[in-house]
């Protein structure tokens, strides 16, 4: 999603550990900007400004700009990113350039709605197979979450990827058979298990893609 956020970055013209390490004392983190056919550009940033993107409601899936020594900012992305392993703070991160006017891959988060009445009445335990769900969608598109409502499921069954409501650009990546959320019998309940072992029944999801804001999921994890 987009946001009116700018960061500010400057070039960057050393590399290497030694380099990184000064500029995490100055304050600084070594960051790297490539795509749409551009050369690639090491600049430094400011940790905190870009962590505070990673922990917002739209998390990694922000669209920003990042203005590079004084120059008009141009739309980038959050690719990947790197944390330090003990101490916990933000050590280095790659932005893809964005085109707005081509769709891009996305992993969106999946929210759930409600309480399942195959857990409230018949004491079956939800559970969550996918948290995330890839699409191809326009930039200025990106949903924050799509939310699924679980009220009407029962026991063994569930909802797939392919039973998302998209709308505008959104094209679903994800395999469509794919279980977002289904309802498993009682584990003490054998004659129940039995009975629908095999493959949860998969009904039609009300979620749709909502709006509100909500926080992100994976923002504060460390990738590579």
């Amino acid at each position: 999603m987009r946001k009116d956020i700018t960061v500010a970055a400057t070039p960057r013209p050393a590399r290497g550990k030694n380099e990184a390490r000064r500029l995490r004392v100055s304050g600084l983190m070594p960051a790297i900007i490539y795509g749409t056919g551009k050369d690639p550009v090491a600049v430094s940033v400011n940790p905190k400004e870009v962590n505070k993107i990673l922990h917002s409601s739209t998390g990694h899936n922000t669209i920003f700009d990042m203005a590079v020594d004084g120059a008009a900012g141009e739309p980038v992305m959050v690719v990947d990113w790197q944390y330090h392993p003990v101490k916990g703070n933000l050590m280095h991160v790659d932005l893809l350039r964005i085109d707005l006017e081509k769709p891009i891959k996305v992993s969106v988060p999946v929210h759930l709605k409600g309480e399942s009445v195959g857990v409230k009445i018949h004491g079956g335990l939800l559970e969550v197979v996918n948290r995330e769900v890839e699409i191809e969608v326009l930039p200025n598109e990106i949903p924050e979450f799509f939310t699924v409502d679980v009220t009407d499921l029962g026991l063994n069954q569930g909802v797939r990827a392919g039973d998302l409501a998209l709308s505008a650009s959104m094209r679903l990546l994800a395999p469509a058979e794919s279980v977002l959320v289904h309802v498993t019998a009682p584990r003490n309940d054998e004659s129940t298990a039995a009975a629908g072992a095999a493959e949860p029944e998969v009904v039609k999801a009300k979620g749709k893609k909502d709006d509100a804001a909500a926080p992100a999921a994976g923002g504060d994890k460390k990738k590579k």
